[in-house]
């Protein structure tokens, strides 16, 4: 079995909004256009901060500088012969994200606009950590 580590982030801006991205099912067609938070896997040998930082320049073009809160850590058991471990942070930002070929779209939401998104919308390992209230909005 192969182990992966990944990095994701909830940002927050300081108008109170959190940043979210619809993933382009061509790229992921396991989890379709779903809504989630920015991030994707480290690079062995590479801080997770660096990957984290390179995953937020790469799938929205902003420069992270703040000090990220590690928040949780999931499990991701998807594909056969794959164990995922999926650290997730919440950290602060500023700028207007532009999208890599990853995502289908990047919308600043506020919570009340997350809370009602439906399930099919959102990506399962998120609303875990909304369930769980790992991540308060």
């Amino acid at each position: 079995m192969e182990l992966q580590v990944g990095v994701k982030i909830l940002l927050k801006n300081s108008d109170g909004k959190f940043l979210l991205v619809r993933r382009n099912p061509k790229k992921y067609p396991e989890v379709g256009p779903k809504w989630d938070i920015v991030g994707g896997r480290i690079n062995p040998g590479t801080q997770l901060m660096e990957n984290l930082k390179r995953e937020i320049k790469e799938e929205v073009g902003l420069d992270y500088q703040g000090t990220p809160k590690l928040v949780a850590a999931q499990d991701i058991l998807k594909v056969a012969g794959r164990h995922v471990v999926r650290l997730t942070y919440l950290g602060q930002i500023e700028g207007e994200p532009i999208i890599d070929e990853e995502s289908l779209e990047a919308k600043w939401f506020t919570a009340n606009e997350i809370k009602s998104l439906t399930t099919e919308a959102l990506d399962s390992y998120f609303i875990e950590l909304l369930d769980s209230r790992l991540i308060n909005l």
